[in-house]
């Protein structure tokens, strides 16, 4: 299971659903939360035609920091306060995973004061303990060790936006039926990690730039991005 992923309806992927799919039946992961940034059309994309289970999900920018959520049935819009995100989370009867909390160089993870006051409310449901992206592995053995002392389960995320990054980090766990036992069985799994090439948040980031830049973020792009959900072929030859 891998909880951190990123189609091409993110500003900064190029990953198409189908592609995205193709690479999880190469690799072997049967279950993958597609998170993209303020936006879920392309996870219910990949639901749509993934044999595999597929977690609706979306990292929300927040005023402070980003947080991740899981099991959405909608989009919701960035730039709200933490408490209030994790209030609409839960409106969807969903997750609240926090995404990469200790990287160095991620100025949009989520500030720690904010953090601690969330694990004390206990509002955190998941940390990602491992993300496949991030420059250093101290970084992903603090977030590991913090989510322990806190009592919440830590998992792992290739936050991948290519189809080269698919497979770099998961987690081997019991199946689940509903989200309150994928926390449960999230406790008893084994976490695999290894880092990507730094090339391909590079590029990442190039692109992200050069797609703002042509207008990705309005609402004409938007839509017409939501135009490309029914995919009807998926090919797993490449």
């Amino acid at each position: 299971m891998d909880l951190h992923s990123h189609t091409w309806y993110s500003h900064d992927s190029i990953l198409k659903p189908e592609d995205m799919v193709a690479a999880c039946v190469r690799r072997g992961i049967n279950c993958l939360a597609v998170t993209d940034h303020n936006e879920v059309d392309g996870a219910k994309a990949v639901a749509r035609i993934a044999p595999f289970k597929v977690i609706v999900g979306e990292e929300i920018r927040t005023r402070d920091g980003e947080i991740s959520g899981l099991f959405l049935k909608e989009r919701i819009p960035p730039n709200l306060s933490a408490i209030d995100t994790i209030r609409e989370i839960k409106r969807q009867k969903g997750l609240v995973y926090v995404p990469h909390p200790f990287a160095a160089g991620v100025t949009m993870r989520l500030h720690q004061g904010v953090l601690e006051a969330l694990a004390d409310a206990e509002k955190v449901d998941i940390v990602e303990g491992w993300n496949s992206r991030g420059l250093l592995r101290s970084d992903d053995l603090r977030a590991q060790a913090w989510a322990l002392a806190h009592g919440i389960p830590f998992a792992a995320g290739s936050d991948a936006h290519t189809r080269f990054e698919i497979g770099s980090a998961y987690v081997e766990m019991d199946d689940f039926g509903t989200p309150r036992q994928l926390v449960k069985n999230l406790k008893r799994g084994v976490l695999y990690g290894r880092k990507t090439n730094l090339l391909y948040p590079a590029a990442s980031v190039a692109l992200g730039r050069a797609k703002v830049a042509a207008g990705h973020r309005t609402e004409a792009a938007r839509q017409r991005r939501r135009m490309r959900v029914d995919i009807k072929t998926v090919w797993t030859d490449f």
